[in-house]
């Protein structure tokens, strides 16, 4: 990667011990006044998150029942999303002639995302040096030539992004496979792969089993490898109330986050006043790839206590003798090493939960992409199984998705490996047998691009480049591809590092009015607890000439399959009512989904661990799994990274560069680091570092020019925020199982720079 200066106006302060509060209201409104207005801002803000407005683009976490809505039922973060999208800035082809794409590529995605809304379809032809405007007529037909053009429908890559509708994932995936291909790669490959792989494998489906009411009626909540006041603020209410009816909570996070010691709401006096509310009762700063380790000897101390539900285990699981039995015994030195805690410290986290009936277990990302997440989301399966802790009120598994509708995505049968049963329900409603071949996930994509197997990227939302591991390989991937295709809201680096044909195509955001085929339309969306929900934008459009998704999807559609097998698709983006049939009759649990999406607050989708204590795995129970005790192996003089977001960003959107939570004001270019590590590696707090991760094919990844942070971490581990770490993840350093990259599993060292 190319050398990047320091950052010469970075400011470090004292990290905050509390989060929300005044500042919050404060960051919020002035963002949001700053980028559209006082009108806009009421109007858009007032409508987040209410039943008759729109769904929040950015975090996953559940809506109160509407009954116990606020009239701001939003975060800091919901209120940067929504002002980043309504952004009063456009993007037209006068911009795009002004700057070349190689004068976008010199451009942070920081800058990229101020510049405004795009505004109408463009195109960069090959060999040259802009993107030009172009028809939606003529885009349609330039999609649909290349893909007629491919040798075979496998060489196309349909990616998507946690933001499409329900509506737009279930066509997006249907056109895909009508096409003929299962490459259906998103972003649940980069974030929860690991939770689906796990929890599909013991408890029979890859979805959490509790509910917003769990969360408050749990007597101890475990919040693992997950930061909610920065990425899922809206969380930190329901641990309040959980708080307040008595809940103890354990905060398991190699960093000291704020958004896990206290919340102050800023919709009570309480908050307001700094009084808050006292979250994290125990904090345990576990080392990165610590956390298997961790609960294979809470597992252990859990048995010797004898606190076992047997009835439960007799009644609905498998494999228990031999968990107990691999567990009998364990190497305690091993566990002290891999996890940086005192043994004192796991035994009362074991009397914590022998003592304790009702308990939910949260995680996020920080668990999900180490090598050995899937094994320790099994290890979080096995501690609740033992104590029977799902299908009943106040207990269950908790994992908190990072993207709105990434979970919906998924159900709606956007995957490279979906199930044969859908794929039947799917060939049967529509009149022709879809491919059976599993695809390729996000990482085989770019080994697909890289080799030449894979011509043709659409991506559906999101910034893949950015987003993705290794991204020099990612970056040289994605130019080899003969047409890449974004359908966007936003500029960014995926529009830049593109294809030799590239087209930008703009959508519709979820504020805005949808009045697709004359009537106004809403979406749907699923939340990280399951419940679907519609979504209906209310504001005019960045601009006449935006498309909704649904509609951009179906044009390219028609323009590529024209009336092969008969799909309707004119009909579908004119009235996605007519989507919402065809959902009710191939997605399972869905039936009558077109009138379940009027009800108020919408409707859950069925869960058999969590309504009947049935699990639908092969056993036909809830298996215990036996894994292996393991952890990164970390190499004298060398550390272990964890990548992640600083306070204003959401996945790779930049809203600004201050991290305040963790004292970071102006900049982004930080590693966060132990003094303990600052004195042995003969280091100091403000020294400028480059990074340079090591994995076995011995090429040198780097990342730098970044100023060191003394921070309350492990020794042993440091972290740092991404994209700008991404290019120090080896795009073959993967979780086993899941193939999720390894963002929180890097082997690196610091170089100090000189002069």
């Amino acid at each position: 990667m190319t050398a990047v200066q320091p950052e010469p106006d970075i400011e470090v302060g004292v990290p905050k011990s509390a989060a929300a509060g005044l500042p919050a209201v404060a960051v919020s409104l002035g963002m949001a006044m700053k980028q559209m207005g006082p009108v806009r801002t009421a109007r858009n803000l007032l409508r987040l998150n209410q039943v008759d407005g729109f769904d929040c683009m950015s975090c996953a976490w559940p809506d109160p029942d509407p009954e116990h809505r606020h009239t701001a039922e939003f975060c800091e973060n919901g209120a940067k999303a929504v002002a980043w999208e309504g952004d009063t800035n456009r993007i037209g082809p006068d911009f795009f002639a002004a700057h070349s794409l190689a004068d976008l590529e010199t451009r942070s995605e920081y800058w990229m995302g101020r510049q405004g809304r795009l505004t109408e379809p463009m195109v960069r032809r090959p060999g040259g040096t802009h993107y030009e405007p172009i028809s939606w007529d003529d885009a349609f037909a330039l999609v649909a030539e290349h893909l007629r053009g491919l040798a075979s429908p496998d060489e196309a890559l349909f990616y998507t992004s946690g933001r499409a509708s329900n509506e737009a994932a279930f066509v997006y995936q249907l056109f895909a496979r009508a096409y003929g291909t299962n490459n259906l790669p998103d972003c649940s490959n980069m974030c929860h792969e690991s939770t689906s792989v796990g929890l599909a494998d013991t408890i029979g489906i890859g979805k959490g089993s509790v509910s917003l009411d769990d969360i408050h009626q749990a007597d101890l909540i475990v919040i693992s490898g997950q930061n909610p006041g920065t990425n899922h603020p809206r969380m930190l209410s329901a641990l309040e109330i959980a708080k307040r009816n008595g809940a103890t909570i354990v905060a398991i996070n190699p960093l000291r986050e704020a958004g896990l010691l206290k919340f102050n709401n800023p919709q009570k006096p309480s908050g307001i006043a700094g009084r808050g509310t006292e979250l994290a009762d125990h904090y345990l700063q576990v080392r990165s790839d610590g956390d298997l380790a961790l609960w294979q000897a809470l597992g252990h101390l859990l048995l010797r206590r004898g606190v076992a539900d047997e009835a439960f285990i007799a009644e609905h699981t498998v494999g228990f003798a031999a968990y107990a039995e691999h567990l009998r015994e364990i190497d305690r030195a091993e566990v002290l090493a891999a996890t940086g805690l005192e043994w004192a410290q796991i035994e009362q986290l074991a009397d914590v939960f022998a003592r304790s009936t009702k308990i939910v277990n949260c995680w996020a990302m920080g668990i999900t992409q180490h090598r050995n997440a899937v094994a320790t989301i099994k290890e979080f399966v096995n501690v609740a199984l033992l104590q029977g802790m799902i299908g009943k009120p106040g207990a269950g598994l908790c994992p908190v998705r990072g993207h709105s509708n990434v979970q919906g995505d998924r159900t709606m049968g956007v995957w490279e490996r979906s199930p044969e049963e859908f794929l039947d329900a799917l060939g049967a409603e529509f009149g022709f047998e879809p491919p059976r071949e599993h695809g390729w996930d996000a990482v085989k994509a770019v080994r697909a691009l890289r080799d030449g197997a894979a011509k043709v990227f659409v991506g559906l939302g999101g910034n893949f480049v950015s987003a993705m591991s290794d991204t020099g390989v990612t970056e040289a991937a994605l130019r080899r591809a003969r047409l890449t295709v974004q359908v966007s809201t936003k500029l960014n680096r995926s529009h830049v590092v593109c294809g030799g044909t590239a087209l930008i195509l703009p959508t519709l955001g979820r504020t805005e009015r949808d009045r697709s085929g004359g009537t106004e339309q809403r979406v749907t969306v699923e939340d990280s607890m399951s419940a679907v929900h519609a979504s209906r934008g209310r504001m005019a459009p960045a601009s006449e000439h935006l498309r909704s998704e649904v509609g951009i999807v179906c044009g390219i559609a028609a323009a590529t399959l024209g009336d092969r097998h008969g799909i309707p698709w004119t009909a579908f983006s004119r009235d996605y009512d007519e989507i919402r049939h065809r959902i009710a009759r191939v997605v399972p649990g869905c039936e009558g989904y077109a009138e379940k999406i009027r009800a108020r607050g919408g409707f859950t989708l069925p869960h058999p661990p969590r309504d009947s204590r049935t699990f639908p795995t092969t056993p036909g129970r809830a298996v215990f799994s036996v894994s292996p005790l393991a952890a990164v192996r970390v190499p004298a003089g060398r550390l272990v990274l964890q990548t992640m977001r600083s306070h204003d960003q959401f996945n790779t959107t930049i809203y600004g560069l201050d991290d305040r939570y963790r004292g970071i004001h102006a900049g982004r270019r930080v590693v966060f680091v132990s003094a303990a590590d600052l004195a042995e590696l003969g280091l100091a707090d403000g020294d400028v570092v480059d990074l340079v991760s090591e994995w076995s094919d011995g090429v040198e990844r780097r990342a730098d020019g970044f100023r060191l942070v003394e921070y309350a971490t492990p020794k042993g581990c440091v972290a740092a925020y991404y994209p700008e770490t991404n290019p120090l993840i080896p795009l073959d350093s993967v979780a086993l199982e899941s193939n999720t990259p390894t963002s929180k599993w890097v082997v690196v060292r610091l170089e100090r720079r000189v002069g």
